[in-house]
């Protein structure tokens, strides 16, 4: 199934970076250039780093110049997570290309890649969320409500994976067909942020 593969794809990203848990470390993709595998390995890989970056940040002794540093970081890292998605899209695209949707074919409210999105930012909760049932720092109380949190994480993913092979079920079908917008981020683009055009 195409959701477990990316499932263990994404826990093996995850787990790769905690080896050192480093938000400097270098990516270093495990998979062959050209595949879909590697395009999933380094998207989980984008979330990881940002997820850290946005701990580093909350740090309420953080200093201001250094908060700046990290939030420019996290734009940053946001504009080449959505460009990840949309490789991941026109992958599936490509892939897809030769099927003619039936005549009553229906867009989906999302592309399979967005939802790929959604999976790996959950991987990354399950991750989290099993650490803090492990903790021995805290309270009994506090471990038991986090497994209760994993667990409804747990059905969240396979729930969220069960849709995500219908869609694509559905597109392979010709029942359901992709359709993609490139992201208009305008917070990134001097020619569109007033902030940042009105400088000139």
């Amino acid at each position: 199934m195409f959701t477990q593969h990316a499932n263990a794809i994404f826990s093996r990203a995850i787990d790769d970076y905690h080896r050192w848990d480093d938000v400097d470390r270098p990516l270093e993709n495990p998979y062959e250039p050209g595949t879909l595998d590697r395009l999933l390995y380094h998207k989980c890989w984008i979330d990881t780093v940002q997820w850290h970056l946005e701990d580093i940040i909350r740090n309420p002794e953080i200093d201001p110049a250094e908060a700046l540093k990290i939030k420019r970081r996290i734009d940053s890292s946001n504009q080449e997570r959505t460009d990840m998605v949309e490789y991941v899209d026109s992958y599936l695209l490509d892939k897809y290309k030769e099927v003619v949707p039936a005549p009553d074919a229906r867009l989906n409210t999302e592309t399979p890649a967005w939802a790929v999105d959604r999976l790996s930012i959950l991987a990354l909760k399950l991750y989290h969320m099993a650490r803090e049932t492990e903790r021995t720092d805290v309270d009994e109380a506090h471990r038991a409500a986090c497994r209760q949190k994993l667990d409804v994480l747990r059905l969240q993913q396979a729930d969220l994976s069960q849709a995500i092979e219908e869609l694509i079920e559905d597109i392979e079908a010709g029942r359901k067909f992709m359709k993609t917008y490139k992201q208009m981020k305008m917070y990134n683009d001097p020619a569109l942020n007033p902030v940042l055009y009105g400088k000139k």
